[in-house]
């Protein structure tokens, strides 16, 4: 039996984590006994495990914002030498005919493999056309070792194209598969009372819960009820964040219908009890899990005019875009969803049909299979 290596930079069950189950479920449907490396145990170890991995704790540099800043080089250096040692030793016990790097954070795994001359596949979800040039070149170049690139966008594989062409020239777009409820029901047939909005996603600057938080400020001061409900946590590092948006809710006076939940699995009650999804992002997205998920789940969708957003969302009748961190916007695209309820419920179907046509699981890990095969080639 071939066996397969994957290299994940966390244990969570957010975008790339749930991405990563897929993908190992295709590894696993195609008949190669599976390992995965984690540097963390969590909540995505039984996930992997229902799906028929093996999974292996080891030590990984995860390049983070903080370890580039000079108060953090200590422990870059640290984590780099500790995950070197690492890698090497699973790949020698392992002995994969493949290893599949899942994002370009854990640049480490794709030079240790190439240097044993093993297949490897980087799987890029990150794309940030705004970082410089140069910050650019330093996150994509390991990966021009690999063996062979799968980016999760158009938008990302411009980006790449960007910074290392030669690089996008041999990546191949596979959008994400995703997964939508097993028996998705419409919102309710008229909006009587408070309008229903859900964030779901990383509590971060960069997600904009904020923005929606100042939205619901607005919509209530101009007299259109609405109750936000925002699921999701912090990274380690940003407790502040959540401190900070606490303190916003309190000062907006939003605290009976500004509601925080911290990290939820499953979503899809959630989602069932919302009105509507936003999605506020403020900078790019490779992508959107989050804004096709709402799509399958039958709720309209209110996201940031930006990047893999427009991916995600494009097509669709019930998706609606709105310029990135502008809450008047934003507040405006919800109302404007409130009073249009009846025609835009009466599209919800046609729009999780189109995006469970296009982000279809089964054609997204018939592609990862395709890409693994090639190693046995």
């Amino acid at each position: 039996m071939p066996t397969a290596l994957f290299a994940h930079p966390g244990a969570e069950l957010f975008g790339s984590d749930r991405m990563l189950i897929e993908s190992v479920a295709a590894s696993v449907d195609a008949g190669f006994r599976t390992v995965v490396a984690l540097p963390a145990k969590g909540a995505l170890v039984d996930e992997l495990l229902a799906v028929g991995a093996e999974v292996v704790i080891v030590p990984m540099l995860v390049l983070r914002k903080a370890l580039l800043r000079p108060r953090g080089w200590p422990m870059l250096v640290k984590d780099a030498l500790r995950g070197w040692v690492g890698a090497r030793r699973l790949l020698r016990s392992v002995r994969p005919d493949a290893v599949y790097v899942n994002t370009i954070t854990i640049p480490q795994w794709t030079v240790a493999s190439r240097l044993r001359r093993t297949h490897t596949i980087t799987h890029v979800h990150e794309a940030e056309a705004s970082a410089s040039r140069m910050i650019n070149i330093g996150l994509y170049l390991p990966h021009v070792a690999a063996s062979s690139v799968i980016v999760n966008s158009e938008f990302s594989r411009a980006t790449i194209a960007r910074a290392l062409p030669a690089l996008a020239r041999r990546s191949r777009v596979v959008y994400n598969g995703v997964v939508g409820p097993s028996d998705p029901h419409l919102p309710r047939e008229s909006i009587d009372g408070a309008l229903r909005v859900l964030y779901l996603g990383r509590l971060s600057p960069r997600k904009g819960p904020d923005v929606l938080v100042e939205a619901a400020r607005m919509l209530t001061e101009s007299g259109v009820p609405v109750r936000a409900d925002l699921v999701g946590a912090v990274f380690d590092g940003y407790e502040w964040f959540e401190e900070e948006l606490r303190q916003r809710i309190a000062d907006a006076g939003l605290a009976d219908s500004v509601r925080l939940h911290g990290f939820q699995s499953p979503i899809w009650p959630y989602l069932a009890d919302a009105d509507v999804l936003v999605v506020p992002s403020r900078i790019d997205e490779p992508f959107g899990n989050t804004a096709v998920e709402g799509v399958l789940a039958l709720r309209p969708v209110v996201a940031s005019d930006t990047s893999g957003l427009r991916e995600a969302t494009g097509g669709h009748p019930t998706t609606f875009l709105v310029p990135p961190a502008d809450a008047r916007a934003l507040a405006d695209a919800l109302e404007s969803v409130r009073e249009q309820w009846p025609t835009v419920r009466g599209q919800l179907r046609e729009s999780a049909r189109r995006a469970d046509e296009r982000h279809s699981v089964a054609t997204y890990r018939q592609d990862i299979a395709e890409e693994l095969r090639a190693a046995l080639a």
